[in-house]
């Protein structure tokens, strides 16, 4: 019988060994995932055993002839075993049972902290034509794939995977890193992928493959799979892992960001608690605690935990037993990862439950400190700007992207990209929050943003958030007038500000038609650093009347 149940216990730790390695996860009981392997493992050893141990047990007739349960003394223990592992599986279905929002919704409604009220206008960076980003991701990887192409011989070696945004050396780029097609394409270069492509965010054109393999992947075999790697090899059995990021230093080494985290209450509320540095070449690692992370990271927030903690905000923030939905809000179905002065960040809209498509503020969230902003402006949400946009231009049935939001002078605005059926771009939208029907839209980000700028000044809402307004004179250096589908629209320089051209609309004062060059003028718009200025009051200062 002790060979039997020795056979039995090598077999099993050779097929927990074997099966460990396909699928390596954390085996620290703190995780559920991890409470339940190790959970798992035992119950197997013991009902293995314990079938084996059966043979130890023999009824036989004591002296009088009675039947008698004889047990072999290599049986005993079991009994203690069997009561120990029940309780064990009972703390484990206790711990799932009680990490619920039915016990703790307190939690689970303050674990993101209270955002800070920001005023828009003076927080989020004004718009940079230049920085606009253009390229999303859908269109990103399309870019990829066009310029792997170019080269038939690795085309068919390797496929481009998911394109990660960041800003590297100050340039905001989509990182496309490479991944075997398959086994036999990992065979023969085992040395890695051929290397990643970085695709610009605001340039087109603006296409690279930089060659620096990618060795060390998801999903890819043996110990070249990033989890089993670091797992197996590098050591992090115990260590709570999640979001492999592919992000790009600022010497364009690749690398696998890999967020850290621990459960806040039982086996709920993941919270990240540094990451993994993985060098995507060589496979040196590094971990960083959240006060320690590289500037060149860009994110240690899952993007997926910050949704999920400002539902629960917005859910419980009167407790589980809110069913009339009081205070209750949600995220909106759209999100966009925004470079703000050089910092990274997650931007989504909050809509009342229920609600209709108005948004009642935006939130934003630090990618890597998690210290979130809240911006109290009423609008349309990111789905109710995309319709206004493709509504714009429904004869040519463009398709609105996810839009990003700007400054734009103060005021928050979406910017969209209108796609055709292939995914390339054909137009560009700016749609403001406040009012979704004021839609700029053009063939050019300029002739797209003069549309917005004169459609803004014709309904006289170009009023930023917490803009002041300021009341110069000067002199008229050079003037014209632009007749556009939207109306008469009149630009001028003056000459104290040569640097600045002030947009005003005809319907603005009759005096512009007869304003010329040299005439002293006054005007007033609110306060921007912007170079295209509309303006909200005009006075032609040679005109008595």
């Amino acid at each position: 019988m002790k060979k039997v149940r020795l056979g039995l216990n090598i077999g099993l730790i050779i097929f927990f060994v074997v099966a460990y390695l396909i699928n390596p996860t954390t085996l620290n009981p703190l995780y559920a995932q991890g409470a339940m392997t190790l959970l798992f493992v035992a119950s197997a050893f013991l009902v293995a055993n314990s079938t084996a141990a059966l043979a130890g047990v023999k009824v036989v007739q004591d002296a009088s002839g009675r039947p008698k349960v004889s047990v072999d003394s290599s049986v005993k223990g079991f009994k203690t075993m069997v009561i120990i592992l029940g309780l064990l599986w009972g703390v484990y279905i206790l711990a799932n049972f009680f990490s619920s929002p039915l016990f703790n919704s307190q939690a689970y409604r303050d674990q993101l902290g209270a955002p800070v009220a920001t005023e828009f206008s003076s927080d989020i960076q004004l718009l940079d034509l230049s920085q606009v980003p253009i390229v999303d991701k859908s269109l990103a990887r399309t870019l990829a794939d066009k310029k792997l192409g170019e080269n038939p011989g690795m085309g068919s070696q390797v496929f481009v995977g998911e394109p990660v945004i960041q800003q590297v050396n100050g340039e905001l780029v989509w990182a496309v890193p490479l991944h075997h097609s398959g086994f036999f394409k990992w065979l023969k270069n085992n040395d890695g992928a051929q290397g990643y492509i970085m695709v610009s965010a605001t340039n087109l054109q603006d296409i690279e493959f930089i060659d620096a393999p990618i060795k060390y992947q998801p999903n890819s075999f043996f110990f070249d799979d990033i989890t089993r790697y670091l797992r197996v090899v590098q050591g992090f059995v115990f260590e709570g892992m999640t979001d492999y990021s592919f992000e790009v230093d600022d010497n364009g080494v690749p690398h696998w960001i890999i967020t850290t985290y621990k459960n806040e209450w039982l086996f709920a509320l993941p919270e990240a608690t540094g990451v993994i540095t993985l060098n995507a070449t060589t496979g040196e690692t590094a971990q960083y605690g959240l006060d320690e992370v590289p500037e060149w990271v860009d994110r240690v927030q899952p993007e997926g935990l910050i949704m999920s903690q400002l539902n629960n905000q917005g859910n419980y923030v009167h407790g589980v037993f809110n069913f009339s939905n009081q205070d209750k809000f949600m995220v909106s179905n759209q999100s966009a990862i925004i470079y703000n002065e050089g910092n990274c960040y997650l931007f989504t809209g909050l809509t009342s439950v229920g609600a209709d498509e108005s948004a009642i503020g935006f939130v934003m969230v630090d990618m890597v400190t998690k210290e979130s902003k809240l911006y109290q402006i009423s609008g349309a949400t990111e789905e109710a700007a995309m319709r206004s946009a493709q509504g714009s231009v429904q004869q040519f049935g463009y398709m609105a992207t996810a839009p990003i939001i700007i400054n734009h002078n103060g005021i928050p605005t979406y910017f969209i990209t209108l796609k055709d059926n292939s995914g390339l771009i054909k137009q560009y939208a700016f749609v403001s929050v406040a009012d979704v029907t004021s839609v700029g839209v053009g063939d050019t980000i300029n002739s797209a943003l003069r549309d917005y700028n004169n459609i803004l000044s014709e309904s006289n809402s170009f009023v930023p958030e917490g803009g002041d307004e300021e009341t110069k004179t000067g002199t008229i250096l050079r003037i014209a007038d632009e007749n556009l589908d939207t109306g008469l629209f009149y630009k001028f320089m003056i000459a104290e500000q040569p640097d600045k051209i002030y947009v005003v609309s005809a319907e603005l004062s009759q005096e512009l038609a007869l304003t010329e060059v040299g005439d002293e003028v006054s005007i007033t718009h609110y306060t921007t650093e912007s170079g295209i200025i509309v303006l909200t009051e005009f006075d032609n200062l040679e005109f008595a009347q």
